[in-house]
């Protein structure tokens, strides 16, 4: 059987270049969410921000987050106005365009055009923040997202963001189940909070729930 074409591979650039330039983005919301708004003026939870200052790390800068597949990057505009030192990157270059576009000479964070699973930090991070990142990946990708994430965050550092449950097969979006996703974090986290969410847009609708997990 022939290889499918780089457009129709959601692992390749191309396959989110010809949906970014063609306007079929219906993961989009054109605004941050509620639960990121909430989650930013409450920060650092209670729970994690308890546990770093009893380890003597409690962060004395602004969060530094990190957002891959940001996408139009309304959400990294969004913490950025809040003061956090935002790094938004995605491996699409039709996505990148999009993002400088809603970013705008305001911004002061860093745009990367890069692959989340090599590029290069040279840091780490206080929060990484999915959203519809992990469910564009097919499935044989997830154990390297965990294993990157973990690698990417500081001890007692978060992931927080949207996660989409889903039994069905085919995708993007490729939905996962709560005991697959505990059994890709678990080993290097702590789940701190779980609720579902408030006001999904429809390709997500009563499938997706806001969570953090904590670094160990």
């Amino acid at each position: 059987m022939s290889e499918k074409p780089a457009g129709q591979r959601p692992e390749l650039a191309d396959f989110w270049d010809q949906r970014f330039r063609s306007g079929t983005t219906p993961w989009e919301a054109g605004q941050a969410p509620r639960e990121l708004r909430e989650f930013a003026l409450a920060y650092p939870p209670a729970a994690a921000g308890d546990q770093a200052a009893a380890a003597g790390s409690a962060p004395t800068h602004p969060p530094r987050v990190l957002i891959p597949g940001c996408g139009s990057a309304w959400d990294a505009a969004f913490l950025d106005r809040q003061g956090w030192e935002t790094t938004a990157l995605d491996f699409s270059a039709a996505a990148i365009e999009t993002a400088r576009a809603t970013l705008g000479d305001a911004w002061r964070g860093r745009l990367l055009r890069a692959d989340f699973f090599s590029f290069a930090a040279g840091t780490t991070y206080d929060l990484i923040y999915e959203r519809a990142f992990l469910c564009a990946l097919p499935r044989h990708l997830w154990p390297d997202y965990a294993r990157r994430v973990a690698e990417l965050l500081s001890a007692g550092g978060l992931l927080a963001g949207y996660f989409f449950f889903s039994g069905e097969p085919k995708g993007p979006p490729f939905g996962i189940l709560p005991e697959q996703l505990a059994g890709l974090l678990a080993p290097h986290f702590v789940r701190r909070a779980d609720r579902p969410v408030a006001e999904s847009l429809p390709v997500f609708a009563g499938r997706e729930r806001w969570q953090v997990w904590q670094r160990r």
